[in-house]
């Protein structure tokens, strides 16, 4: 999964958001913590938070309802606390859930349902406004980005499926 919290991440740093990810929240007494959060970031432009947890498992809705309740929780009860304590409770949290398909649903544990192939798409859409790399690069800091922008929009000039035929690469 580290590579679509990654991509998400990037998009978001890319983005102007403050970005954590795989946080750790809840110190317990005996030793642990209550849960890990996938990627929590905050805009602070736009005063926006939002919380994502991406997965492919292949749980059933019911299991999913109950490990994400936890989840979800934990970034309602944490996020202010340990990850953004300078911000003022009352700043919303927007919750997302990431999974290969959503079926009918919308939401599951009081956070959006997203589809991966819909996220990834949102992405792919927002890199694509960038145009090719020779004019409007992404910073290599961003390599999943950057790479997607190389596939898509090409640097010098935009890909051709018929111009990969003629000349092999590998």
């Amino acid at each position: 999964m580290a590579h679509l919290e990654n991509l998400v991440a990037e998009y978001l740093d890319l983005a102007g958001y403050l970005v954590r990810k795989n946080i750790k929240v809840g110190r317990l007494v005996h030793g642990g913590y209550e849960g890990e959060l996938d990627v929590v970031a905050f805009h602070p432009v736009d005063g926006q938070i939002v919380h994502y947890e991406l997965s492919l498992d292949a749980h059933t809705w019911s299991k999913r309802e109950e490990r994400y309740k936890k989840k979800m929780n934990a970034g309602r009860k944490y996020i202010h606390k340990e990850l953004f304590p300078w911000l003022a409770d009352d700043v919303a949290i927007k919750q997302y859930a990431v999974f290969p398909s959503c079926g009918n649903r919308a939401e599951l544990a009081g956070a959006e349902l997203l589809t991966v192939d819909a996220l990834v798409q949102q992405i792919v859409e927002k890199v694509k406004a960038r145009g090719r790399g020779a004019s409007d690069a992404i910073p290599e800091s961003y390599p999943l980005l950057r790479t997607l922008q190389l596939a898509f929009c090409g640097y010098s000039r935009s890909p051709k499926p018929a111009d990969w035929q003629r000349q092999p690469v590998i």
